[in-house]
């Protein structure tokens, strides 16, 4: 539910905020006031593209908060709305979460969800569970065929099926694509079959192992070096156990040893001489152990055939380049050529099996399209009735039919004869609205005038509406009046005991039914012109509905007033 709209810098306005009851508000002022921008305002919130020129004129930028009550996420509902909320990571303050957006006189728009910077189809996509706006070019879109279809979809409860419909639909067309690739291209495919069952087979005789050339160039680099570190081991050894026949120089272990002993016999039994005896002691056990390690790596006889075994193996890996760069590069080429080779199978066997699958899935498709058009038509009728029912309480003389036209077969098996062509999109039915006046049936777009589409729209509104919603309509009791637009007022009404409905409106016979009245008003200098916003009291009310009424002030007027509003909330009373 919207309980708070602040706008600033908005067309006329430069800085409003406007309240918003949970039940059924009207939104009037004179025309010019500003009422269009809190449509704006909102239809901003709902993602909708930001435009420039709606900039208040000598400011940077125009913005609009909302503050919208989801719950705590304990039902369905609002559940979904809490998991977007943390999903991004925002703010949620007793179930309350605001939604603002901006838009900068350079035409770039920002937009912000529970405190974090989202993008536009992001924002519409949280409020759009919430929040619909009904704006008079939505009149024209109850001749769309499309829309057409989804209503009668949602009076028939067949949205589910719908859906079900269009995947197997996808699934078939997805294996039909398949089967008419490999048919058409199907020298092309065995000639590439061919190339890549030639390059696995390449890879798998080489029988690489992940990481086996980088193994391979480390062993390859330790052998080539192998004659450098012989003699570098030999100098070393000789140096500690001494050996090399053309230097008479003392080892190193024999001049430590020497240290040592010395220092063991020094006369006095001084306690520091004798601990760096023992320390010396220590190190010629070191030179020893060393030795003896420095004479095993010289005792171990290099291979002379495992370097030339390497570079022949690593040889035979640089084949592979071929595929990629390195060998685990390699590796997943061949795993993506197997994957490929099994798509691209355009042997008899696979291709029969193929053929298989696409009659199943077709025939699966065709079962849903006919269990939908019989759906269909089945709830046509009652689906006309009641939208009948409902635009004669809006007084209207015409009846409403709903034709429903079936490919592949009228009568009581809709679709019988359906074949695969004849599935759309939406199944093999088509659905056109028509009023009936004069005895002679016409399309909705044909013959209705705008304020005959505005009360079938109502009527469609009352009864497809849910629960839970916030329902904005800007003007759509545009062409009505009298009667006609007391019941317009009173199935608004009705619309608000389970949702949060919003009316911009001229009709004082529509602002009566309200719950709380919003005024636009309009004040003009010399300098500028301003547009203020506020929920009236019940005496503003009535002198509002006065005005709308008559248009001036008078005592006659206002008894008027006062009147209808003690009708339609009488008449509210017994909704």
């Amino acid at each position: 539910m919207l309980t708070e709209l602040q706008i600033r810098n908005l067309g006329v306005i430069e800085e409003a905020t406007a309240e918003f009851s949970s039940g059924f508000t009207v939104v009037t002022g004179e025309t010019g006031a500003g009422k269009t921008m809190v449509v704006t305002g909102l239809k901003l919130l709902s993602g909708a593209r930001a435009d420039a020129q709606r900039v208040r004129g000598g400011t940077d930028k125009a913005s609009v908060d909302g503050i919208f009550t989801i719950g705590d996420g304990t039902d369905p509902a609002s559940g979904k709305l809490v998991h977007m909320v943390e999903e991004i990571g925002g703010y949620l303050e007793d179930g309350d979460v605001v939604v603002s957006r901006s838009v900068s006189s350079s035409g770039r728009s920002r937009a912000h969800l529970a405190g974090r910077t989202v993008a536009a189809a992001v924002l519409s996509g949280f409020t759009g569970r919430m929040l619909t706006i009904h704006g008079q070019s939505d009149q024209l879109q109850l001749t769309d065929p499309v829309k057409q279809l989804r209503s009668l979809d949602a009076f028939a409860g067949l949205d589910d099926s719908r859906r079900e419909y269009r995947r197997l639909r996808r699934q078939w067309a997805g294996l039909a694509k398949d089967l008419n690739n490999r048919t058409v291209k199907r020298r092309e495919l065995a000639l590439e079959a061919e190339t890549l069952r030639h390059a696995v087979a390449q890879i798998d005789e080489l029988d690489p192992q992940p990481g086996e050339d980088e193994d391979l160039k480390a062993r390859i680099s330790r052998l080539q070096d192998a004659d450098d570190l012989r003699t570098a081991v030999a100098a070393a050894l000789t140096a500690i156990d001494g050996g090399d026949p053309d230097r008479a120089e003392e080892s190193a272990t024999d001049a430590l040893g020497l240290a040592a002993s010395t220092l063991a016999v020094a006369p006095g039994g001084d306690a520091r001489v004798q601990e760096l005896g023992r320390r010396l002691t220590s190190l010629v056990g070191e030179l020893t152990d060393i030795s003896g390690e420095l004479g095993a790596l010289l005792s171990e006889a290099p291979d002379p055939e495992s370097l030339e075994d390497l570079l022949y193996r690593q040889q035979q890996l640089r084949e592979l380049r071929t595929f990629a760069v390195d060998v685990d590069g390699a590796l997943a080429w061949r795993d993506e050529a197997r994957q490929r080779l099994g798509a691209i199978d355009v042997s008899d066997d696979v291709l029969e099996e193929l053929r298989s699958q696409v009659a199943d899935a077709a025939e699966a498709m065709l079962v849903a399209a006919r269990a939908l058009a019989a759906a269909r038509t089945e709830a046509s009728g009652r689906f006309a009735e009641a939208v009948t029912a409902e635009i004669r309480g809006l007084q209207m003389t015409a009846g409403f039919e709903v034709g429903v036209l079936t490919r592949g077969g009228e009568g009581q098996q809709p679709g019988r004869d359906a074949v695969v062509t004849d599935c759309g999109p939406d199944g093999i039915t088509d659905v056109e609205f028509r009023l009936v006046q004069g005895g002679k049936a016409h399309p909705l777009g044909a013959t209705a005038s705008g304020g005959e589409l505005s009360r079938v729209m109502l009527a469609l509104e009352v009864i497809l509406a849910g629960r839970g919603r916030t329902m904005v309509f800007d003007e759509v009791d545009s062409g009505v009046g009298g009667r006609a637009a007391v019941e317009i007022g009173r199935r608004l009404a009705r619309l608000a005991v389970h949702n949060q409905v919003i009316v911009v409106t001229h009709l004082p016979q529509v602002a009566a039914f309200a719950d709380a009245h919003v005024h636009v008003a309009k004040s003009a200098t010399d300098a500028a012109v301003r547009s203020s916003v506020r929920t009236l009291t019940e005496d503003e009310r009535v002198e509002e509905l006065a005005r709308m009424l008559a248009g001036l002030e008078s005592d006659t007027g206002r008894a008027h007033a006062e009147e209808l509003l003690a009708t339609a909330q009488s008449a509210k009373n017994e909704l």
